[in-house]
């Protein structure tokens, strides 16, 4: 006996909505750079609002000063917070089920078989588009992909707008960059990795504030591999390992490779972070959720339900982020 629509549609959208906290998990847990900033408390959701504000402190309070006895001190006003403003980015992918394969898959229990491999396969590919999403520059897709590393840690950082600040007026939302061919003086190799990464890394540095990870893609992993001596041992973050991540350390820093088979990290590249003012920001009520009801098509025998997800990757401190490239 074959359901009726309405049970159908049921059993989708409760699918996706007990499932939806695994997925959730599962984007951070799969992915170095989200799972770092769960790892530090940087998974921030957000409930409502036009945008995603990021409170920024951008400058010194001026009033801080030695003084003696009843000497007479600072309490000027201080305009010394800002923010930035990310725009709330959003993802679907649908889960179809026909009618005939309603009638085809007629028992309970293969009906939920078939259920379960087509929400998975959404699953995966809504995850995998979030994940490609966090190294991007938010241009793709006419300018609704996520605002990702390659926008907040820019190859060319003193120009362009990122959350709504322009960075050729404000130095201090300009990320840090190391040329290997302009500042290094030849492209990146084994024999040079290590200077170029010692420069890069020197200049990112404010007292205990320090770069936590570094993703790489295939060619500058090779380099650094190559680089390091043989009789030496670096171990990675051991949580990153449990996770199936591939790691060494470079400083303090957890070194992740984040190419091979369908990595994203760009060519050449290397990203240096700071992870303490990155952030990523999910919607509570649209973080792998079902979306609204069910979709029927007027001339087609089907029901339609979409999982959806909305939100951003953050800033609050563009000068802490690193990028190293060709």
């Amino acid at each position: 006996m074959a359901f009726a629509n309405s049970d159908i549609s049921d059993i989708i959208a409760t699918t996706i909505e007990s499932r939806s906290g695994t997925v959730a998990d599962n984007v951070t847990e799969n992915n170095a750079l989200l799972m770092r900033l769960k790892q530090r408390g940087r998974v921030k959701p957000i409930s409502g609002g036009q945008y995603i504000m990021q409170e920024i402190s951008f400058a010194e309070n001026s009033n801080a000063m030695y003084y003696s006895g009843g000497e007479a001190l600072a309490i000027s006003a201080q305009d010394v917070i800002t923010g930035a403003r990310f725009d709330i980015k959003q993802a679907a992918c649908a889960v179809t089920i026909t009618g005939l394969e309603q009638l085809q898959n007629s028992g309970e229990e293969q009906f939920i078989d078939l259920l379960d491999a087509r929400v998975e396969v959404a699953e995966a590919s809504l995850m995998n588009l979030i994940a490609s999403g966090i190294y991007s520059d938010g241009t793709g897709s006419g300018g609704k992909q996520i605002t990702g590393l390659q926008a907040i840690v820019a190859d060319a950082p003193s120009s362009g707008t990122v959350g709504g600040i322009d960075r050729a007026t404000w130095s201090f939302w300009r990320n840090q960059t190391f040329d290997a061919t302009s500042a290094g003086g030849a492209s990146t190799s084994a024999t040079n990795i290590l200077t170029y990464w010692n420069t890069l890394y020197a200049s990112m540095v404010r007292g205990s504030d320090v770069v936590d990870l570094i993703a790489t893609d295939n060619n500058h992993w090779g380099y650094y591999m190559a680089a390091l001596q043989a009789n030496q041992r670096f171990t990675g973050d051991s949580k990153m390992a449990e996770a199936g991540f591939v790691t060494v350390k470079y400083m303090n820093a957890d070194v992740v490779l984040d190419g091979g088979i369908g990595g994203n990290v760009p060519s050449k590249h290397t990203y240096f972070l700071n992870t303490k003012y990155l952030f990523y920001r999910p919607h509570r009520s649209r973080n792998f959720n079902a979306i609204g009801g069910d979709r029927f098509s007027t001339n087609q025998d089907a029901v339609v339900r979409l999982m959806g997800w909305a939100g951003n990757l953050s800033c609050s401190g563009a000068q802490f982020q690193g990028v190293h490239f060709e």
